[in-house]
């Protein structure tokens, strides 16, 4: 017997509290979506004649053979079935009504929670200070019994979703500098559905900047390429934010370098300049910052990896004179760089200058992202042992390192040969 030819927007709109429906468009899963229309009695080729695509694509889709990802084929989706554009993180479609309010018309950016802001600045406070091997777990508890229970029950807002989705991104983040890359990227896969279904186009694209510096650290430039070019595509659907950009474009950069497209990692380079130029904008609490050091650090990388050493020394000393006191980790990761350059251009004593500046560091910062960088260095001082002060350093440098690693023992993953790096 044939199915009933129903409206499919009649039906989604019976679906939009339905959870196997949120599910499916905050995880962008077109061929779950599909599924529950049919399976609501819209036919495949009603389905899609809507959604102007081929029933072979259509079926393929359905089938979970594969995936729609181009933004204008959502767009299409959302138009064609009514989906709310926040459901799948995109702009306020021109269909939808305005909501008013008392003063007229509601700001769809509602001032975050005063607690969840205030949680979210601690965590990144102590974050960049103590690095995040010691605060992982208390973010991922923060995010068990504070966060989670709100989604599910009726508080489950836009504005939830966003700080779930930017504390999970940062639990992503406390992973990297913990040395769990894999942990790392399954929290910043789960966050960007999070966003999305916040309906926060720049927190998205944010988080696609996260995965794209993520993909470059594992040695995928070519992924690092698609993730920051990705997050430019989220950003185009939402409010002009440099900072967005810039980070977007030096994530490209970067990425760009390490394939060793030269001419077209300085294109992106000089992209991430002129957005940075363009000023700040309001406060987006959300979004992890970039600032013009944030910047400098980025362009050393490119440039150095460029071997543009002359350029790069001057960047990384910017970064280094921009950055406050009290960024322990930047300024940690600022300096190895620094040093590395100078070695580079064979310049051994400047090297070992910054080197000392290293040493002085807190030795409880957990980060192993900055202890294995460390261990990088001394490998590139190795050959050089010879010359007295890089002697000197290296005792030194060894000393520090048995009283950091029994300092952060307890946080240091190890390898599966089972001892510890």
């Amino acid at each position: 017997m044939g199915r009933a030819q129903g409206d499919p927007r009649e039906v989604v709109a019976g679906l939009l509290a339905d959870k196997r429906l949120l599910t499916a468009c905050a995880e962008r899963d077109m061929g779950t979506l599909f599924r529950l229309l049919n399976h609501r009695g819209v036919s495949t080729r009603r389905i899609a004649s809507a959604a102007e695509i081929t029933q072979g694509r259509l079926y393929d889709y359905m089938n979970g053979k594969t995936r729609v990802e181009k933004l204008a084929v959502f767009e299409q989706i959302a138009d064609a079935f009514h989906i709310p554009g926040h459901l799948l993180g995109l702009a306020k479609r021109s269909w939808e009504p305005v909501a008013t309010g008392p003063s007229g018309p509601m700001n769809a950016e509602l001032p975050p929670d005063g607690d969840d802001m205030a949680a979210m600045d601690a965590f990144r406070n102590a974050d960049r200070q103590a690095g995040g091997g010691r605060l992982y777990n208390a973010v991922i508890r923060h995010l068990s019994d504070n966060i989670g229970p709100r989604l599910v029950n009726a508080d489950g807002t836009a504005q939830v979703f966003a700080v779930a989705a930017a504390l999970t991104e940062m639990a992503g983040w406390m992973a990297h500098d913990s040395g769990r890359d894999d942990v790392a990227g399954r929290h910043f896969t789960r966050a960007l559905p999070l966003a999305r279904a916040a309906g926060d186009t720049p927190l998205a694209a944010g988080i696609a900047a996260s995965n794209s510096h993520l993909a470059l650290q594992t040695g995928d430039p070519a992924t690092a390429v698609h993730w920051s070019l990705t997050g430019l595509d989220i950003a185009a659907h939402g409010p002009t934010i440099p900072a967005l950009t810039a980070r977007l474009h030096a994530m490209s950069a970067r990425a760009l370098a390490a394939s060793g497209q030269t001419e077209a990692a300085l294109r992106a380079l000089d992209q991430a300049e002129q957005a940075l130029a363009l000023g700040a904008e309001a406060e987006r609490p959300w979004l992890s910052p970039f600032d013009a050091a944030a910047l400098a650090i980025e362009s050393a990388l490119v440039l150095r990896d460029l071997q543009r050493h002359d350029h790069a020394q001057s960047h990384a000393e910017r970064a280094i004179s921009l950055r406050e006191a009290g960024r322990t980790r930047s300024l940690a990761l600022s300096r190895i760089t620094l040093a590395g350059i100078h070695l580079h251009r064979r310049e051994l004593d400047a090297a070992i200058t910054v080197g000392h500046d290293l040493l002085a560091a807190d030795l409880n910062l957990g980060s192993v992202r900055v202890v294995r960088q460390l261990d990088g260095l001394r490998q590139q001082l190795h050959p050089h042992r010879t010359h007295p002060p890089v002697r000197a350093f290296l005792t030194r440098f060894d000393d520090a390192r048995r009283a950091r690693m029994l300092l952060l023992a307890d946080i240091i993953p190890r390898p599966r040969g089972g001892t510890t790096p």
